[in-house]
């Protein structure tokens, strides 16, 4: 055996595993005032709720709401099978026709809408966290929502400068806003 050629029996050493991808915590803890800030120092960051403080019995209807919600049949137009202008979702119109099988619930019909598929009334409108929307338009608007109870949908009109200024302020005040600009998810996926 020469000197350059290494014994057969010795197997070479395992590559060592990259370590696991430091994570963000779920929960972030608030931010202590730094010593010597006065009064004059920013106010503590506050994150917003998951989920809305709710009652045992609406917690239940929101169960009971997203129950429904998965038997709940598609409701689709009379003949939209026919023509493509009234295929498209959310276009429901009432059959009116005096002869419609469909308004006289023939059983070969698709389903009408009808009071029976609702949503129970103390929880209609909410979201599926449990949060009651509310449109927002300036800083008064969200300083006077409870962020316990209410989330903010920042209104179409206004623009991305006074926006990011409103999200801002619903952030401090520990706000959740359903249409940011920015999503926090899309931070982490960045870095």
């Amino acid at each position: 055996m020469s000197p350059d050629e290494a014994p057969a029996s010795v197997p070479e050493p395992a590559p060592t595993p990259k370590p696991a991808p430091r994570r963000k915590p779920t929960k972030a803890v608030p931010v202590k005032e730094a010593e010597g800030a006065g009064k004059g120092a920013a106010p503590e960051e506050v994150l917003p709720p998951r989920r809305a403080e709710l009652s045992p019995g609406e917690r239940r209807l929101l169960t009971v709401r997203s129950a429904r919600r998965r038997r709940r049949p598609k409701f689709v137009r009379q003949q939209s099978h026919r023509y493509l202008r009234i295929r498209r979702r959310g276009s429901w119109r009432a059959p009116r026709g005096v002869q419609s099988k469909q308004r006289r619930h023939y059983g070969f019909r698709p389903t009408v809408v009808s009071v029976g598929f609702g949503t129970p009334r103390a929880i209609r409108g909410l979201t599926p966290a449990g949060f009651r929307p509310v449109r927002v338009e300036n800083a008064r608007m969200v300083e006077g929502l409870n962020p316990k109870r209410e989330a903010a949908i920042i209104a179409h009109g206004v623009g991305v400068r006074k926006r990011l200024v409103l999200e801002e302020l619903a952030r401090r005040r520990g706000l959740k806003v359903l249409n940011p600009i920015f999503k926090e998810d899309q931070e982490e996926k960045g870095t």
